[in-house]
C-alpha cells in the first residue's frame, strides 16, 4: 500500500450558518491522506497502466466540489469530500481534515477530521 498526502490545500467556500458566513466565502485548509494499492505501477513507471491513481484528478475534483458548494456545517463539507475521494475504487482508505481558520476567537483554527476504509468483504 502507498499513502498519498495532499497538504494544505487552501480553498475558499461558503461555510457556516451565520448570515455573514452565507454572504462571503471563507478560507478552508484541507489535508488529504489517501491509501491506494500501487504495486501494479511501481515497477513499470507507466501512468497509463491499470492501477495508476491520479492524485491530480482527485485534487481537482475536491477543489470543484468545495468551491462550488455551500455548507452550514464543517462536518457536512468534510463528509462530502471524503465520499468524493472514496468514490474511486482504487482507494482503500482515506482521511480528510478540513480547517476553518479564525472560526473561534483566540484560536488559530477549528478542524473536523473524518476517515473511511473500504471493506474487502463481499
Amino acid at each position: 500500500m502507498t499513502v498519498i498526502r495532499v497538504k494544505d490545500l487552501s480553498l475558499r467556500t461558503f461555510i457556516g450558518f451565520k448570515p455573514h458566513e452565507k454572504k462571503h466565502k471563507q478560507d478552508v485548509l484541507i489535508q488529504l491522506e489517501v491509501e491506494v494499492e500501487t504495486s501494479m505501477v511501481e515497477h513499470n513507471d507507466d501512468y497509463q497502466a491499470e492501477g495508476f491513481y491520479d492524485y491530480r484528478s482527485m485534487t481537482k475534483s475536491v477543489i470543484k466540489l468545495v468551491e462550488e458548494s455551500r455548507f452550514d456545517l464543517l462536518e457536512a463539507l468534510t463528509r462530502k469530500v471524503l465520499d468524493e475521494i472514496m468514490s474511486n475504487p482504487l482507494v482503500k482508505k482515506a482521511k480528510v481534515e478540513i480547517e476553518k481558520p479564525h472560526a473561534l476567537r483566540y484560536s488559530r483554527t477549528v478542524s473536523v477530521e473524518m476517515s473511511s476504509e473500504r471493506s474487502d468483504a463481499p
